[in-house]
């Protein structure tokens, strides 16, 4: 009963390191993915000499995500997405189809990747269009994609426009500060 009584409170204890843990993990994945997409769809680019990007369409509460393809040499466009003259290439789907709780957004007190305070909670920064395109020649549109977890497991992937590059940072929250994973 003694033995029982001890395991019991030490799974008590434990459980919520294991949520939190979890929590990260899933962030991390979704981060991780997100780049992993970005650099496939740069390499797409390349190969078929032609732009390719991904899509991010608002979908309360989150953004469905679809790679795209240009149709007509002219570049990624909206409007050409609706047409079907550039060419949707996946189905659209959101984050949490393959990480259940993490979206895109800023959590309270955390200031953009350069350090400025947030214009908004919106985690996807990739201009009006919401489409980050690679362009053939290797660079890209720039652009930073916010996710979070249920708790307070912060990630960012930015692209820098010139060179394609695409990198993870997580906001650490005991330094305040963004870290390169």
């Amino acid at each position: 009963m003694f033995t029982m009584a001890i395991a019991a409170t030490l799974t008590a204890m434990a459980i919520p390191a294991l949520v939190s843990g979890l929590d990260d993990a899933r962030a991390s994945g979704a981060a991780r993915d997100l780049a992993a997409r970005l650099g496939e769809a740069r390499m797409d680019a390349v190969r078929r000499s032609t732009f390719v990007g991904l899509r991010f369409e608002p979908a309360s509460p989150d953004y469905l995500i679809t790679k795209v393809v240009d149709g007509n040499d002219n570049g990624l466009r909206t409007t050409e997405l609706q047409r079907g003259i550039d060419l949707t290439v996946t189905p659209p789907q959101p984050l949490s189809w393959q990480y259940p709780g993490v979206v895109f957004g800023m959590l309270a007190g955390v200031p953009e990747v350069d350090g400025t305070a947030p214009s908004s909670n919106d985690g996807v920064r990739v201009g009006v269009s919401r489409i980050l395109s690679m362009n053939p020649n290797g660079s890209s549109s720039s652009g930073t994609l916010y996710v979070h977890g249920r708790q307070r497991s912060q990630y960012a992937v930015r692209v820098l426009g010139a060179t394609g590059r695409v990198r993870v940072f997580k906001y650490d929250w005991n330094g305040r500060r963004w870290i390169q994973q």
